[in-house]
């Protein structure tokens, strides 16, 4: 086509791919796997700090430091942004951490950071989080999916992550997304897994296996040697760990089923119905261990010590459908 003075015009140049203007946000959970992937990130990627976002009167103050018999003035958690120094002509990554889940209020603290960051032209949210599994912890964890639409499920698998069908995701960790799906925000969840009987220690295992699945989302470089040494170090004290709580120290050796529970030591007689007592008191566990993961670990001991381990492995099961 030519100009009004006859000279050819130049051809409009095709429009520049869409920015990837992406939201990390991260609190703590179960193996702290959240805080653990997203601190690194900040750490390794030197994002900085740019704003705070307020959080009041969602949470209570429940405790106090004390140094030296000094009590310290008392301070909210605190939950922090921070933003990429030079973002790169295909990625613009924005980290939220979060110090403490606040004791109510959850879904407007979600709404309340989207808000916030508005500015930043977000268009798509991810959340870390953790899946616990009767996993062994020499075993390498999987990393399961979560999305708000089927082309981001596609997407998720092309990655090697496995899609979660069904469940639950407590926590922000899991409220951010539905809130980011009501403002047709692209939204997904990335779930490191650990061992069940691990749930209240940190897992850098779990969070290196989610940011392997991160970087090839983002097509991200990111030096993850230092996390891998990390979780090198843990996995002893997590056998450890598993040893004392199984009350097996000496076949360590064997590994056991990612799909299934640890070997169970079967009665020599099949166990007597139970009386009242027992199935109140395991009632009372299944509700604690709903209530706190950490506390699946009693609720298996009692069951494995009675033998009924069989008779509620369905309802044991269920329980880790809930992710954090």
């Amino acid at each position: 086509m030519a100009s009004p003075g006859g000279t050819p015009a130049e051809p409009t140049p095709p429009p520049a791919p869409p920015q990837r203007r992406w939201l990390i946000a991260a609190w703590p959970g179960m193996g702290n796997v959240a805080v653990i992937a997203a601190g690194y990130l900040i750490q390794k990627l030197a994002l900085r700090p740019v704003a705070e976002l307020g959080t009041p009167g969602l949470f209570d103050i429940k405790d106090v430091e004390i140094e030296k018999g000094i009590i310290s003035t008392p301070r909210q958690p605190r939950s922090l942004l921070f933003r990429m120094t030079e973002p790169t002509a295909a990625l613009d990554l924005t980290v939220f951490l979060g110090e403490a889940q606040p004791d109510h209020g959850v879904f407007a603290l979600a709404q309340g950071l989207l808000e916030h960051t508005e500015e930043y032209g977000i268009n798509r949210v991810i959340t870390f989080a953790s899946m616990s599994t009767p996993m062994d912890p020499r075993q390498q964890p999987r990393v399961f999916g979560a999305a708000t639409s089927g082309s981001l499920l596609d997407e998720i698998l092309r990655a090697e992550v496995q899609v979660m069908n069904d469940g639950q995701i407590g926590g922000l960790n899991g409220v951010l997304l539905g809130a980011a799906a009501q403002r047709s925000i692209d939204g997904l969840c990335l779930l490191g897994e650990i061992p069940y009987f691990a749930a209240g220690v940190g897992n850098p295992k779990a969070a290196k296996a989610v940011l392997d699945a991160f970087c090839l989302l983002s097509r991200l470089e990111l030096d993850l040697e230092e996390l891998a040494k990390h979780a090198e170090a843990m996995e002893e004290s997590l056998l450890k760990l598993q040893a004392e709580t199984s009350g097996d120290t000496d076949d360590e050796d064997e590994i056991a089923s990612e799909a299934t529970p640890p070997p169970d030591r079967e009665p020599k007689e099949a166990p007597a119905e139970p009386d009242a007592a027992t199935l109140d008191r395991i009632e009372r566990l299944f509700a604690e261990a709903r209530r706190d993961r950490a506390k699946v670990v009693n609720l298996k001991q009692e069951l494995d010590r009675t033998g009924l381990f069989r008779r509620f492995e369905d309802r044991f099961l269920d329980l880790f459908k809930r992710a954090e």
